[in-house]
């Protein structure tokens, strides 16, 4: 059985006929039951991934398959996939089948990807640990006494234990990157708008992002090229064209980088990625490149502004579910019935988890009469505040470098009684969604315990083609 890391290698073989889509499909059905363990997959779509495997084998002998073909993924459950259950890890959602096919998802399969299955993932996407979800915690492929990262945290781990090529996630505050820094994959949060949102069950409207998976850059371009542009289901989309991100190439010129001096020299970052960073910084001075520290002012403004907006946001898009119109629906109606107020108090309470019921009233407070000023405004203003100072620092360099994570995975259980020291773990990645700019995490070596250790780079609005030629040098150097 091959154990397949590139897209490039898979197609290499379907031309010499070494493998068909059909036995490449079997071999990841396989791997899947054998890694049940793990706790990746809430739904595997067995018979209808090997249906379309025969077809694009079909279209491989015609000679007409689609760009994708060949490529077996898995989507994050919050994608919704017409006909087949979305849930958002969360009982709310109990028995819920999409009625459309998400945008992004529908692109894909338009070049002929294969879905194999549907991935565990924090409720509604709130984590950092992939222990919120009502499947259960996803464990790391590394350590199974460790958790994966969160929230795309069975994603990150499908393909990190090679149970699918790549995989599509959502990310609103490091949701694909933290978990690609735990699991020793890459991962790629575009510029806000490149993607369409629609389909994707909103967490916060103004951050969320879709992003792929995978265990190369190449891959990863590839699939964000066919994922992007515009669509008029959502008018939040850019309409600005879409590079060969797959060709992606960097300018011929010595770059510009600029590193948190904070990823490098504080205390509280574990220090093997502070070796591990400090490393990369050597090898990129090496070759030529400028490589400065920068201090950004706002930066313990960072978390608070996240969370305070995002959660005001989760508040407004989560009060659709309410127990009436469809999912979870309370049935302690106890001796005298049930009116519509403790219907919905009762079936918000009961398939909402701790998490979740947390952010949305610490959101419903934000935005309450008497605070909506204090917080919601202020956190708006201060938004404003780090994007026009991330600006002015891209005035100066092509990319700002940092680790992902300040930690390789934590323990599973180890900060679930403490919100703030895992709210911590998304420190290096929520300025990329607070001013909307692409990301991207590649691994950066492992720690003494054998931990995958990340280094995240991050570049201005739409420039993913020269950010992801700088993963994709760096990687080959560090290969």
């Amino acid at each position: 059985m091959t154990l397949y890391r590139s897209f490039s290698s898979v197609q290499a073989d379907l031309k010499t006929g070494q493998i068909t889509c059909r036995q490449l499909v079997e071999q990841y059905l396989t791997r899947i039951q054998e890694a049940q363990h793990l706790n990746v997959f809430t739904e595997v779509y067995a018979d209808e991934a090997r249906r379309q495997a025969d077809l694009v084998d079909q279209k491989l002998a015609d000679g007409t398959a689609g760009r994708l073909a060949g490529m077996v993924i898995g989507i994050k459950d919050v994608l919704s996939y017409t006909n087949h259950g979305v849930r958002a890890g969360s009982r709310i959602l109990d028995n819920f089948t999409a009625q459309f096919t998400a945008t992004a998802v529908q692109r894909l399969i338009d070049e002929d990807v294969i879905i194999i299955g549907r991935q565990n993932c924090d409720e509604f996407a709130m984590g950092s640990s992939n222990e919120n979800s009502a499947f259960g915690p996803v464990r790391n492929a590394a350590d199974t006494s460790r958790v994966p990262g969160g929230s795309s945290g069975g994603s990150a781990v499908a393909v990190q234990a090679g149970l699918c090529l790549a995989s599509i996630g959502s990310d609103t505050g490091g949701s694909v990157r933290q978990p690609a820094a735990f699991c020793g994959v890459v991962g790629l949060k575009p510029t806000y708008g490149r993607v369409s949102r629609w389909g994707l069950i909103a967490y916060a409207s103004s951050f969320d992002c879709i992003g792929p998976i995978a265990n190369t850059p190449d891959d990863a371009a590839l699939l964000l090229e066919i994922m992007a542009g515009p669509d008029e289901f959502d008018s939040t989309v850019s309409s600005r064209p879409v590079s060969a991100y797959s060709q992606a190439s960097l300018p011929e010129r010595p770059l510009r980088i600029a590193y948190l001096r904070d990823g490098v020299e504080s205390e509280g970052v574990d220090q093997s990625i502070r070796e591990a960073t400090q490393r990369t910084i050597d090898q990129l001075k090496a070759a030529g490149h400028t490589v400065e520290p920068v201090e950004i002012s706002l930066l313990q403004y960072l978390l608070p502004t996240y969370y305070i907006l995002t959660t005001a946001e989760a508040s407004s898009n989560l009060s659709r579910f309410d127990g009436v119109r469809y999912g979870y629906r309370s049935l302690s109606t106890g001796t005298s019935g049930m009116d519509l107020l403790t219907l919905y108090k009762k079936s918000r309470t009961e398939g909402f988890g701790a998490e979740v019921r947390r952010r949305i009233l610490l959101g419903t407070f934000a935005l309450s009469a008497s605070y909506y000023d204090a917080y919601y405004t202020k956190a708006q203003q201060v938004r404003r505040l780090i994007r026009q100072e991330t600006e002015r620092l891209f005035e100066q360099y092509d990319f700002l470098l940092s680790p992902t994570t300040p930690t390789p995975a934590f323990q599973l259980g180890e900060k679930t009684e403490d919100p703030l020291q895992m709210y911590l773990a998304d420190i290096f990645t929520v300025q990329a969604n607070v001013v909307g700019y692409p990301a991207i995490s590649i691994p950066n070596g492992t720690d003494a315990n054998g931990l995958p250790i990340g280094i995240q780079l991050m570049a201005p609005p739409f420039a993913e083609e020269s950010l992801i030629g700088l993963a994709r040098k760096m990687m080959i150097k560090n290969g």
